[in-house]
């Protein structure tokens, strides 16, 4: 993957930590205040402790009914709640059955969001402890349907949205969020969420969404986040015409009035700050995510999850599945639906991966991968007419004009899907994999449910049960012929918040493709037996807090011998390091 970016950036690697557009700030003075001249205006910023009806209003630190007695006269809570004291427990229990008597999973997103709103520490409680079940509700598949309605559903700010209305300002607009130690940014321009296209400023449900799982499943503090929603406008005519509408009604800025804008953002970021903020670029568009990667991975700390986080679980899926299908990674040959940012990125990372373990180079381990796309199989002959990032993919090869035919041709062993369309995976295709391998791979990845290749049900029924079946939204079990079936998820839930997590407690200030390399492998190594004999090639979600923090320790082990992390001296047990980093969602005891 990095071999694609330095071809963009003309050569230059993220270890050569480039000084351009570094800026100062992040540490002391970040307001200005000491900066400033008697004449010069500043912000009015005051702390003071929260007591009454302003502590009921404060999502993190109101505890409801959980209040003591001894806490309720303290600070002056007597006669503003019922006299009854209740656990955080039972008010777990009382909410979990009120969520989940919505038949509606946006009413239950809904509800989550509220509960967010009003008690922070009981919505992260409840989010660790019912993690399977909850986790489709605040993130895909519902996220996709929120984003969609945002501008119904949105009561008051969960993030930033900085539009071109804050153009040569950013910096102050930064400075309106009330935290000031911010660890990891997850950002969004809205131009292509999920499966679902266009969704300009609504689509701030993302990054509201990543961030609620990088606390909850890699426990990154609530308070040392922060979703940014970039408004350039938008070009869905529907959302143009909408009065809910909440964002920009222009169509989308490009060119360079686009970049200036990113830029201007971005410097701002460090400025703000400082060198160790995560900034994950989340749903930018292909031709945007790419170049926005490139140019900023040498100056920032960057991470595109889209290209980077899932290839780097579907790869450690790909390692784990080893186990079931035998061989190793280059002895598989792997066919791609789709050749935007993810399959390019999945497909680059497998590439390497095989390098690292053939001692071959890229070059010729990118030969056992193969892509579609929309007009076909990429073969050498298209190579002037394509995108950069599909370049290095265009093989030696008669043309091929659909999926079909392009798996009867090269008779892959893997069939991954990242096409963003749904049913993709015809019975047709599916049966022409089951025809000449054993134990055919499938993997589904588009998301939302609606945009899956294939269901887990049709891809165990039409090869007979002998499939491998993983995909990107969650399906339930299959029973064919007596016998159930798991189906994986592929869900960068897996990778992100540990990697996040691992880049932070480091203090790292680059993200190097070796770092994903050692995250796909930590995640393997979390598939046990007994998840094998049940189909899995992925653990269970139920473990996401451990998987994350052996996750974040591998992360920031290749730091330390990048030489990119600043936190010294290095922690002598990293696993254990990581786990006491980690925020516990658990009431505190007010003085």
């Amino acid at each position: 993957m990095e071999s694609t970016l330095k071809d963009i950036r003309g050569g230059e690697s993220v270890l050569d930590l480039s000084p351009r557009s570094t800026v100062g700030g992040g540490v002391e003075d970040v307001y200005g205040e000491d900066r400033a001249t008697e004449e010069q205006l500043v912000t009015p910023w005051v702390a003071s402790v929260a007591s009454g009806y302003n502590l009921l209003r404060d999502p993190r630190y109101n505890k409801g009914l959980a209040f003591t007695d001894k806490e309720r006269e303290a600070h002056y809570l007597s006669g503003l709640l019922p006299p009854v004291v209740v656990s955080q427990e039972l008010q777990e229990k009382k909410l979990m059955q009120s969520i989940r008597q919505y038949e509606v999973p946006l009413h239950k997103y809904v509800a989550m969001m509220e509960l967010e709103e009003r008690n922070e520490r009981l919505f992260y409680k409840l989010l660790i402890d019912n993690v399977e079940e909850l986790l489709p509700v605040v993130y895909t598949p519902t996220v996709g349907e929120a984003c969609q309605k945002y501008g119904s559903i949105f009561k008051r700010p969960q993030g930033l949205f900085i539009s071109l209305k804050e153009k040569g300002k950013i910096l102050e607009v930064l400075k309106n969020w009330p935290e000031r130690a911010i660890q990891v940014i997850v950002v969004t321009d809205g131009e292509r969420i999920l499966g679902l296209g266009d969704l300009g400023c609504q689509g701030m449900g993302i990054p509201v969404g990543k961030l609620a799982l990088y606390t909850a499943l890699g426990g990154i503090r609530p308070s040392a986040c922060l979703p940014i929603t970039i408004d350039v406008g938008t070009n869905n005519e529907k959302l143009l015409n909408d009065e809910f509408y909440i964002g920009l009604k222009q169509k989308r800025a490009t060119g360079k009035e686009y970049y200036d804008f990113l830029h201007e953002f971005m410097t701002a970021v460090k400025q703000n700050y400082g060198e160790k903020v995560l900034i994950q670029f989340e749903d930018f568009a292909n031709h945007n995510a790419f170049e926005l990667l490139a140019k900023y991975g040498t100056t920032h700390l960057v991470f595109n999850d889209d290209i980077q986080g899932t290839a780097s679980v579907v790869l450690a899926g790909l390692v784990a599945s080893l186990k079931l299908l035998g061989g190793t990674l280059a002895d598989h040959t792997f066919l791609f639906l789709g050749a935007g940012e993810a399959g390019t990125g999945i497909a680059e990372l497998i590439a390497l991966e095989m390098s690292k373990q053939t001692k071959l180079s890229v070059g010729e381990t990118r030969k056992k991968i193969w892509l579609v796309d929309s007009k076909g199989l990429i073969v050498n002959s298209r190579k002037e007419s394509l995108q950069h990032f599909k370049q290095p993919w265009a093989h030696e090869h008669e043309p091929v004009r659909n999926l079909l035919d392009a798996v009867k041709a090269i008779k892959p062993t893997a069939l991954i899907g990242t096409s963003g369309v749904g049913r993709t995976f015809t019975k047709e295709v599916i049966e022409a994999m089951a025809a000449f391998n054993e134990k055919p791979l499938i993997m589904a990845l588009s998301n939302p449910t609606s945009q899956a290749e294939c269901t887990a049900e049709e891809a165990y029924t039409w090869t007979e049960g002998r499939a491998i079946f993983a995909s990107g939204s969650p399906f339930d079990p299959v029973e064919y012929e007596g016998k159930v079936y798991v189906p994986g998820q592929a869900n960068n839930c897996y990778i992100f918040p540990g990697f996040g997590l691992g880049l932070v407690m480091s203090g790292a200030i680059r993200v190097h493709d070796d770092m994903l390399l050692v995250a796909s492998e930590a995640l393997a190594k979390q598939v046990t037996d007994e998840h094998y004999a049940r189909g899995m090639i992925y653990p269970p979600f139920s473990n996401i807090r451990k998987i994350s923090a052996h996750i974040a320790a591998s992360v920031a082990a290749k730091a330390y011998e990048l030489g990119v992390a600043t936190r010294l001296p290095r922690p002598a047990d990293l696993v254990k390091f990581a786990e006491s980093c980690m925020y516990t969602p658990n009431y505190r005891s007010y003085r």
